[in-house]
């Protein structure tokens, strides 16, 4: 079905068929084929629009719906459309990771997701911290809880070596929900700063 893009709607008076299928925008429901002077009359009486959709269909597609909302949920969806060149981000976690860089760490993957990115969750082992696989498993079913609100998991917690990986791709924009607060550009420096920090560490650890 070729839905029309947001210049070209027509919309009310501006729609010419003499039938249309309508569809109630709030409920799904298909109220079925109707002259298109009894879909208006309908529209009206509950203070709503008719919108035509898909003006290629026989009968051409129409919603009762808001125009206005339908008007801002093309345009959400058009910039969401523009900005879904999806990246793949990389987040590291410790074991013994401290409450506080635990926190930093998950709102850091929060800040990727409502950016559209994907995000590979990675939590590597260093010496003991291997005979405590465990502890890992723990804290990746908690990351998962934590970014629930915002991704789904693409590749389910996976162990490789020394470390265990997962991936999270974004929910649909209008889905996500925020758990943690976001950042601000200090913290995202820091974050960064951090991230630096981790990746010289593990260089040495090789």
């Amino acid at each position: 079905m070729a839905f029309q893009q947001q210049n070209r709607i027509n919309v009310n008076g501006r729609i010419r068929a003499r039938e249309v299928r309508v569809i109630m925008a709030s409920t799904k429901e298909q109220l079925g084929v109707m002259r298109t002077s009894d879909a208006l009359r309908r529209a009206n009486s509950l203070g709503l629009d008719l919108v035509e959709i898909a003006p290629t269909a026989n009968p051409p597609v129409c919603q009762i719906v808001d125009f206005g909302k339908y008007r801002y949920e093309l345009a959400k969806q058009e910039k969401d459309r523009k900005h879904s060149t999806t990246k793949l981000k990389e987040v590291k976690f410790r074991v013994n990771i401290d409450e506080h860089d635990y926190t930093t760490k998950v709102r850091r993957a929060e800040e990727f997701l409502d950016k559209s990115n994907k995000v590979k969750i990675q939590l590597q082992f260093r010496g003991r911290e291997m005979a405590h696989k465990e502890l890992g498993d723990q804290l990746m079913q908690r990351v998962k809880r934590d970014l629930d609100g915002m991704s789904q998991v693409e590749m389910e917690p996976k162990h490789a070596g020394r470390s265990i990986n997962m991936t999270l791709s974004p929910l649909p924009a209008m889905r996500r929900k925020r758990k943690f607060a976001p950042m601000d550009e200090a913290e995202t420096a820091a974050a960064e700063q951090a991230e630096a920090a981790d990746d010289d560490h593990d260089e040495e650890d090789e």
